[in-house]
């Protein structure tokens, strides 16, 4: 199924999809806030660490399959695959977009 999703978001999914770190972060305002299962890392070195960390090693990509705009934010849900055990496991990423970018993504299991 393909969903239309905000420019900034389609671009965050798109570089997930080739493991692109820098494409991933491109996307994100400098002083972003993101919220993994309500661990904080904020500023775009500590979203940067958590990705080389968390995120490429284990290839988890993320494969939208549902979206809805909810009190101003883009809720997008779907499964994400990889190497990591319980894969795949289904998220809910939910987005808050500020000039055109990322201002913060919180993320649940």
């Amino acid at each position: 199924m393909s969903i239309e999703l905000p420019r900034p978001i389609a671009d965050f999914v798109e570089a997930n999809a080739r493991l692109d770190l820098n494409g991933m972060m491109k996307p994100f305002r400098r002083d972003a806030l993101f919220i993994d299962n309500g661990k904080r890392f904020e500023g775009e070195a500590a979203i940067r660490e958590l990705f080389e960390q968390e995120v490429i090693p284990v290839k988890a990509i993320f494969v939208p399959d549902a979206v809805r705009e909810e009190e101003g934010d883009i809720v997008v849900e779907g499964p994400a695959h990889g190497d990591f055990p319980g894969s795949p496991l289904r998220f809910t990423y939910r987005f808050t977009l500020a000039d055109g970018a990322i201002e913060t993504l919180e993320t649940k299991v």
